[in-house]
């Protein structure tokens, strides 16, 4: 039998973000314990929390990710659904929910990047900034690196001038859209993005 650790030090979570755990759905009282058990006693100043649900084949999966800043760290958990077999054959799989938590020092978030996706530009209202946007964070863990072949600018030339690459860190992107998640989603998000950026020392970039 499993024992409950001791979370007398352990501030417990705002009730915004315990609220907002709840309204995911996905077995909140483990995530909720996941993320306080990563937080330690550092306390809470910004949050975000975001459920997704995919379809592998015939199965039906769910996803959570929450995200805790501190005033020193941001605290990224991740819950996945999975099933297991039972080792006995004709007999159904056993569901099985796999959580993981990631703390990153502050000073090492590289950076904060919004993409937003505006349908119809061309009555675009000032203000606004569409109804979906994909948030990205990079801390070094994860680098991308996209080489294209390099050009001299001469439309004529057929030179092989090498290659030219960037190298990019997104550790964590989220697509959040207010018509699929509701605008309270999109809001809370632009909201955390805007509490990360400032707390890295720079502006979302866009």
């Amino acid at each position: 039998m499993a024992t409950p650790r001791d979370t007398r030090s352990a501030p417990v979570l705002p009730a915004d973000l315990t609220a907002a755990i709840e309204r995911a759905g996905y077995y909140p009282a483990l995530v909720a314990d996941v993320v306080e058990s990563a937080l330690g006693p550092d306390a809470v100043v910004a949050h975000l929390v975001h459920q997704e649900t995919t379809f592998d084949q015939d199965a039906v999966r769910r996803h959570i990710t929450v995200l805790a800043m501190t005033p020193t760290r941001l605290v990224i958990a991740h819950a996945d659904d999975h099933e297991v077999g039972t080792g006995v054959e004709g007999e159904a799989t056993l569901p099985v929910a796999t959580a993981t938590s990631e703390t990153v020092p502050l000073t090492s978030v590289r950076g904060v990047m919004l993409t937003h996706v505006i349908s119809s530009p061309d009555t675009y209202v000032p203000g606004t900034l569409g109804r979906e946007i994909t948030l990205t964070i990079g801390w070094g863990a994860v680098a991308r690196i996209d080489i294209v072949p390099a050009t001299c600018g001469d439309p004529e030339c057929d030179a092989d001038h090498g290659f030219e690459g960037t190298v990019a860190s997104d550790d964590i992107s989220l697509r959040i859209s207010a018509d699929a998640d509701g605008d309270r989603a999109l809001t809370d998000a632009l909201g955390f993005a805007r509490s990360l950026s400032g707390s890295i020392g720079g502006p979302v970039r866009s």
